[in-house]
């Protein structure tokens, strides 16, 4: 068992940020506190993205604390340009990132009570350490919603998370039903539509497109309702599901051809198809479930986080049940922007019950942080 002040669960966004405060505010990476990622490579869960969300595509990426990405080619795949940009982001602030190791749980060491320790379980050994930084997002928890008759459907069934691509063998010629309402189901269908037989949209809701403008103040109005949830124990929603789909030009020309239009969701699936409450069908050769991803938290089951409600509440990024664990990426900071003020956030609360509960041995360990390391401001190689 190795010992740390902090365990860092995650290098996506949220991870690294707040791995880059620790480090900026005296901790020593490795010895102080360490970052685990499943990943094999750096890159979040932008690595796993399809081949043609380039990175001109993306919306709404912004630059880790420290570090600015520039020069990137926008045709590039997404996938490769953030990947280099992590993989060089952690290299310029030494954060000694382990992977890949996969967190198995996360428990009390001795008797319950928030003053202990906390025993991190991995396929790499165990860390025992006073404070948890849970930064795993989504991706790894991808959402198949139950539908009556969905096992018995003879064609391929996939999700985002499994997208390979408008040009794979389940799309090309085929009879596609692409199920979700948010961004990546809009952009899943347009791609389809260019090289499928058919295509059918089916939403649970109504989707809801933007054509004013947002700006700052409706930013903060959508992330404020995604917060209220979190304050009462809820699961989050994502702050996508509030904002509703920016109508761009690609957007409209899509609408204009018939792509978008879209029908409720189906109440069976069939052997060949879908089918509505109506008696309408659908044939189908695919089903592509784009209806997004839950928090990986399976993890801190042992620790009792969760309320009646079915989510975490937090206090900033606190858990309200246990002050050592922060959860980043959850919930209202779940975008890039909002993952790197929880990451600084989260490691300011951090220091201060660090610095609260030191007992005599940890005297010398808190004094030794008690100087600032602030990095030089870098900026990340251009990619090639």
């Amino acid at each position: 068992m190795e010992t740390v002040e902090a365990v860092v669960i995650g290098a996506g966004q949220a991870g690294l940020s707040s791995a880059y405060h620790l480090r900026r505010t005296g901790f020593v990476p490795g010895t102080d506190f360490v970052v685990l990622d499943h990943s094999p490579a750096p890159g979040g869960a932008w690595q796993f993205r399809w081949p043609t969300l380039t990175y001109g595509r993306v919306h709404g990426m912004h630059a880790l604390p420290g570090m600015e990405l520039t020069g990137a080619d926008p045709g590039r795949p997404s996938a490769e340009v953030i990947g280099e940009y992590f993989r060089a982001y952690e290299h310029a602030f030494g954060l000694r990132v382990r992977r890949p190791v996969d967190v198995r749980e996360v428990r009390e060491i001795g008797e319950a009570g928030h003053g202990g320790r906390l025993l991190v379980q991995t396929s790499d050994g165990d860390w025992s350490t006073r404070t948890v930084i849970n930064a795993t997002g989504t991706w790894d928890r991808p959402f198949w919603p139950r539908v009556r008759g969905q096992e018995l459907f003879l064609g391929r069934q996939l999700h985002t998370a499994q997208y390979p691509g408008p040009g794979a063998d389940a799309f090309v010629g085929r009879r596609v039903v692409v199920v979700g309402g948010g961004t990546s189901a809009v952009q899943h269908l347009m791609e389809i539509a260019e090289v499928a037989r058919e295509t059918v949209w089916v939403t649970r809701r109504p989707p809801l497109f933007r054509t004013g403008e947002f700006g700052p103040q409706e930013g903060r109005a959508a992330v404020a309702l995604v917060e209220e949830r979190v304050r009462q124990g809820l699961p989050p929603q994502s702050v996508v599901s509030v904002t509703g789909l920016p109508m761009t030009e690609e957007l409209r020309r899509a609408r204009e051809r018939g792509i978008l239009e879209r029908r409720p969701m189906f109440s069976s699936v069939t052997a060949d198809g879908v089918q509505w409450d109506d008696g309408s069908r659908a044939a189908a050769d695919t089903i592509l479930w784009a209806t997004g991803f839950r928090p990986a938290v399976d993890h801190l089951a042992p620790l009792r986080l969760r309320e009646s409600g079915g989510g975490i509440r937090l206090d900033g990024t606190r858990a309200v049940r246990d002050p050592r664990v922060h959860l980043v990426g959850y919930g209202p900071s779940a975008s890039t922007i909002g993952a790197n003020r929880a990451g600084r956030a989260a490691v300011r609360e951090v220091r201060d019950l660090l610095t609260a509960t030191a007992g005599p041995s940890d005297t010398d360990a808190s004094a030794s942080q008690a100087t600032h390391v602030t990095p030089a401001a870098q900026t990340a190689p251009a990619a090639a």
